[in-house]
């Protein structure tokens, strides 16, 4: 995965959320401060996973916004949310939340390099158990 995508600063390990609205809203909140999206690409991230979820298993969700979102993205980016408390995600138990924005078709590249990292376990575990940034940036750049 390209460096320039993750912020050293997009990489929050240690948050806590009461719910999956909430989870995601955070990780929304995290792209915009690091100014990959506008505001109302938070919305857009919301009414994504009310349309259909984002969890791709291993405790792992990838919130990102709509397609008519993507006038709201200034530049490809991801970020690392993690939530050791784990969120109820629709059922589901997640831990790490990694949320993308992508203009254009950045995001089916981002999405493969993510399936890849997340289908190994170890790399898995290593991204859910992570306290350290530089973990993260290792594991993904």
């Amino acid at each position: 995965m390209r460096e320039d995508l993750l912020d050293p600063r997009a990489v929050l390990l240690h948050e806590s959320a009461a719910s999956r609205e909430e989870a995601v809203r955070r990780c929304g909140r995290v792209l915009v401060d690091v100014g990959a999206v506008a505001e109302p690409y938070v919305e857009a991230m919301l009414e994504r996973e009310r349309t259909i979820s984002t969890y791709v298993g291993e405790g792992v969700a990838i919130p990102h916004g709509t397609a008519a979102s993507k006038q709201d993205v200034a530049r490809d980016a991801i970020c690392v949310v993690r939530f050791p408390g784990g969120i109820d995600w629709d059922g589901e138990r997640v831990t790490l939340c990694v949320g993308i924005a992508a203009a254009g078709d950045g995001h089916v590249p981002l999405l493969a390099a993510l399936a890849e990292i997340l289908l190994d376990p170890d790399r898995a575990r290593t991204l859910r158990e992570a306290t350290e940034p530089g973990q993260v940036l290792k594991e993904l750049t």
